[in-house]
């Protein structure tokens, strides 16, 4: 990668969670910021707070938000985390019970939409040596009951992550599990009690800056295993 001064970071989904956590995480490194989120307000205090640049808008459908988003980094990103993710439905339902026709919204913003922000951003990845961070999850690999359309476009974006290293060898390509985190999201899923007991999304975030710091092989790993003190080694997908 350049040099810290001069490095920029793309995150997704930043005003919240993990993604606002990641945000500030890079800020105070030393990182320059390029932040997205869908709430205008709320994105512009997070963005005047860390001295970042930003763009409002929705990343589902919408191919020219991206493009814009990807264009204010004239050309120089070292880091693009897609962190950006919906649920669908909620509460969760079965299988059996799911609409199919929410499912097109999930595999948009958690796959495909990620996907065209790699297309954009190549050119820069590719001449600066940079790096995507694609935001996976346990649902990817697990078999956890109403967690199934969630799970499975994770599960899409772990295997698009696999082939996009496979074909971009100059370009570190991580897809990364951070574990249970106290969010919006995981309240939104399993309940404000539950999710209360869950992880804090800072600790995930200095977990995978460390991550992005170590610049290991490209694959999938877990946060944890970049956690302070803890071993940084490829996570097995269990």
């Amino acid at each position: 990668m350049t040099t810290e001064r001069m490095r920029t970071a793309v995150v997704t989904g930043a005003t919240a969670g993990l993604g606002e956590a990641l945000a500030e995480r890079l800020a105070a490194d030393g990182w320059n910021l390029i932040l997205t989120a869908r709430g205008e307000e709320r994105l512009a205090k997070t963005a005047a707070r860390l001295g970042a640049s930003y763009l409002a808008g929705d990343l589902a459908y919408d191919a020219g938000h991206r493009e814009r988003l990807i264009a204010l980094a004239d050309g120089r990103i070292d880091l693009l985390v897609n962190n950006a993710s919906t649920l669908g439905e909620t509460p969760l339902p079965t299988l059996a019970d799911s609409d199919l026709d929410r499912w097109p919204e999930v595999f948009e913003l958690n796959a495909r939409a990620p996907i065209h922000l790699v297309q954009l951003a190549l050119p820069s990845l590719r001449e600066r040596g940079g790096a995507v961070v694609n935001i996976s999850s346990d649902a990817a690999t697990g078999p956890y009951p109403t967690w199934g359309v969630y799970g499975a476009s994770k599960a899409a974006l772990d295997q698009l992550s696999n082939v996009l290293a496979a074909e971009e060898p100059d370009v570190r390509v991580w897809a990364v599990d951070p574990g249970e985190m106290r969010t919006r999201m995981l309240a939104d899923a399993v309940g404000e009690a539950e999710a209360a007991g869950a992880g804090d999304p800072a600790d995930a975030a200095a977990a995978i800056v460390r991550l992005v710091e170590a610049r290991p092989d490209s694959g999938r790993y877990e946060a944890k295993a970049f956690a302070a003190g803890g071993a940084s080694e490829k996570g097995t997908g269990e």
